[in-house]
């Protein structure tokens, strides 16, 4: 269970968290030396000594039992908003992240971290990604989701944001790895967002709160995404993004790489494109994830049939002959409303018109820029 109360145990893990210096790392060569976060704190400073690529500021801080802030005040601010923490040695830490190489001590919570976590695909991308990649990129995890596959992502906006809210529309479970305390609102447009994800799943950081979104946070975020997970998926990155860390760091913790192909010569292609030569799984549909996850989950485990899901669809039989004629204009393809006028010889004003009423049904989706799909 996500630790509620500040007993010695929790609060010598909290005090541990808030020393200055003392990264994931460290503290596992702590641990690894003396045992448990009490006897890390009842060490004397002849013995840190002895830990190899402990910072000098770490070494002070823990011989005067100096943190960041009191402890208490971190756990009251914890408390008052309902979060927790689940630490290392905890029965409900995530296992999957509990075998990478540097797994954060301690992690900040809202919502549960639950055992079918254990069946976990991450799904990341570019933060400008293109409005057929994130259609794309929203009914792959909405798939995935419906499966019993809990979605992991950045909580970026772009791709990440897709992934989160194609989860939560098929009813699933999704997991935000932040890059900054859980108290910040990072990135601000997903304000909403991040309500809806503390209700069907759990916002996750391993930083203090107040911890503003450096750049060098993110990295160390994306060690966590793909750590909790069985395989990572980059749907539209640039060669050089921080999606290519994460399939880096996949690789490195053993995990799959999976690759979604897109158009030739274009940047938010390049990344997918080079994973692809590298030997990473090509993707086009949930299935060809699943093939290779399967063998990985435990034999008592079973992913569920995919089921319809999704918001109820109106019957096209229903709709005027003009409304029907400009549905008939539109496909899974994101197509933009000035070509839809082009097409079909509507004014700009019907057009829209028209298109509210379908996307009312059902029918079609406004994507970001006046692009409208097909359903």
């Amino acid at each position: 269970m996500t630790r509620t109360e500040l007993d010695t145990k929790t609060r010598a893990w909290l005090t541990l968290r808030l020393t200055p210096g003392l990264g994931a790392r460290s503290m596992r060569r702590l641990l690894e030396r003396f045992g448990s976060p009490e006897a890390v704190l009842r060490a004397g400073g002849r013995d840190l000594e002895t830990v190899p690529g402990l910072r000098r500021q770490a070494k002070e801080a823990l011989g005067r039992k100096r943190t960041l802030r009191p402890v208490e005040e971190e756990w009251e601010a914890l408390r008052r908003r309902g979060w927790g923490i689940v630490c290392l040695d905890d029965d409900d830490y995530p296992q999957n992240l509990k075998t990478i190489p540097d797994p954060p001590p301690v992690l900040y919570v809202t919502g549960p971290l639950e055992p079918r976590d254990l069946v976990a695909v991450a799904v990341v991308g570019s933060r400008f990604a293109s409005p057929g990649g994130l259609l794309f990129t929203e009914r792959l995890c909405a798939d995935l989701a419906r499966r019993g596959v809990t979605v992991v992502s950045g909580f970026a906006v772009g791709i990440d944001t897709a992934a989160h809210r194609g989860a939560l529309k098929a009813g699933g479970r999704t997991i935000a790895v932040l890059g900054c305390g859980l108290d910040v609102i990072y990135p601000k447009p997903n304000r909403d967002l991040r309500s809806r994800i503390a209700q069907g799943g759990a916002l996750v950081s391993e930083f203090p709160l107040g911890t503003p979104p450096l750049a060098g946070h993110f990295p160390m975020r994306n060690r966590i995404i793909s750590g909790l997970c069985l395989g990572v998926v980059v749907v539209e990155a640039a060669d050089r993004s921080g999606s290519l860390i994460t399939a880096r760091l996949a690789l490195e913790q053993g995990r799959e790489v999976f690759a979604v192909p897109g158009m030739a010569r274009h940047f938010r292609s390049s990344g997918p494109h080079r994973l692809l030569r590298q030997g990473a799984k090509l993707v086009e549909s949930a299935e060809d994830i699943l093939e290779e996850i399967s063998p990985m989950v435990r034999p008592s485990w079973s992913l569920p049939e995919s089921q319809p899901g999704g918001e109820g669809r109106g019957d096209d039989k229903e709709l005027s002959e003009e409304a029907q004629r400009l549905l008939g204009l539109l496909c899974r393809e994101p197509i933009h409303v000035d070509q839809i006028c082009r097409n079909g010889s509507f004014s700009a004003a019907r057009a829209m018109a028209l298109l509210l009423e379908l996307e009312m049904k059902g029918l079609v989706r406004q994507l970001p820029g006046k692009y409208f799909v097909r359903l």
